[in-house]
């Protein structure tokens, strides 16, 4: 007696979903080893930055007469209570570098974070409004960028007097135009599309148009400006702070490090480590960049 056989109907399993952006963005990110390095290494900078009054062995200023100039640890005459050594009054250089993490960490984000909302809202404005206002604000950043960064910094700073915050304004400026030309391009990609002008003819507002439907859509780009931004920014600071134009010592802040251990440049140690810490910093921003540019355009996809 035959048996009529049933078709077996596929099931469709968890594991034949498609996935989810976060997997998707994942996936896409951790396929560079670069990037994945340079997350890692900004992960252990902000966890020193944040703890750094917990692990950190000595107060970031504090002298002891009796070890100038102290070299490491593992070499002769040093002391495993200053494991990196001691600069030209004393002070634990490890500590210092523990602390410079949150000061460079802290002038790189707000430097950033002040340059990308001016920047933002100039590159909407010229976006949306094309004619004179958006050829006075384009001229404008086309100035700023047909100057060297660090002398412009540098004007500036001179012109508002030395100091922390007139460095990260200077800094700031200086990085602006970036932020501005790459916002105006992808807003005059994006109000030619469907979803723009619907959302036009069913009567949304200029605000609601630039800041609700076009500005979201313009993150990608802006990301991954924002993480390259913030290795120049503390490149910046670094270079400003060692022209005693930035951080004012006795501030940990890594350029100023280096600005008063440049007397003692024979004694490799005391220059060495702010060195290799702001290596350290931008490149692993650089490679969060390149990565996050991987994962975010959809063309660079693998």
């Amino acid at each position: 007696m035959n048996m009529a056989s049933t078709p077996t109907i596929p099931t469709t399993g968890a594991n034949n979903a498609p996935p989810g952006p976060w997997r998707e963005f994942w996936g896409a990110f951790s396929a560079n080893r670069g990037a994945v390095i340079g997350l890692v290494t900004i992960a252990v900078l902000l966890l020193v930055a944040l703890f750094a009054p917990w692990i950190a062995p000595h107060a970031p200023n504090e002298t002891n007469s009796a070890v100038f100039l102290q070299p490491l640890a593992w070499q002769q005459g040093g002391s495993v209570s200053y494991l990196l050594g001691t600069d030209a009054i004393g002070r634990d250089i490890l500590s210092r570098l523990m602390y410079g993490a949150r000061l460079s960490l802290s002038i790189g984000v707000a430097v950033v974070a002040l340059s990308v909302v001016a920047g933002v809202v100039l590159g909407l404005i010229a976006g949306f409004f094309r004619g004179l206002l958006e050829i006075a604000i384009m001229r404008l950043m086309d100035i700023v960028l047909t100057l060297p960064s660090l002398l412009l910094a540098i004007v500036i700073v001179a012109i508002l007097g030395p100091g922390l915050v007139n460095a990260m304004l200077a800094v700031a400026i200086v990085v602006l135009p970036h932020y501005v030309r790459i916002t105006r391009a992808a807003v005059i990609a994006e109000v030619s599309r469907d979803y723009v002008t619907a959302a036009r003819v069913s009567g949304a507002g200029t605000l609601r148009l630039m800041f609700s439907e076009v500005l979201p859509n313009c993150a990608a780009p802006l990301i991954v400006q924002a993480s390259l931004g913030i290795s120049t920014a503390i490149l910046d600071a670094a270079a400003l702070g060692f022209l005693v134009l930035g951080a004012q010592p006795p501030s940990p802040e890594w350029g100023t490090m280096l600005a008063d251990a440049r007397e003692f440049v024979l004694r490799a140690w005391v220059v060495t480590f702010p060195g290799l810490a702001i290596v350290a910093a931008v490149l692993a921003f650089n490679l969060l960049g390149d990565g996050l540019r991987d994962a975010l355009d959809p063309k660079l996809k693998r």
